[in-house]
């Protein structure tokens, strides 16, 4: 049995994790997301510490996956 074509239709939904940012977008989160973990490893209390590793790995995930949250969601973002 074969799938029928998906096209690029306004009401058609891509793939939830589908590559949505360029290289440029990839760089920037992937840099910030370091930057996070490096901030998270400097702080001193635990809950801000833990927040920060949190965002950080999720960004090094945008970044290394391609894809980013809020465009999935339909809300531009300028990278």
């Amino acid at each position: 049995m074969t799938e029928a074509p998906v096209r690029n239709h306004p009401h058609t939904m891509n793939p939830f994790f589908s590559r949505n940012i360029g290289i440029y977008g990839r760089l920037v989160r992937g840099l910030t997301g370091l930057a996070l973990l490096l901030a998270a490893y400097l702080s001193h209390p635990v809950g801000l510490s833990g927040t920060l590793t949190g965002a950080g790995i999720f960004l090094l995930f945008e970044a290394l996956r391609g894809w980013c949250v809020l465009r999935a969601c339909r809300i531009k973002t300028p990278l």
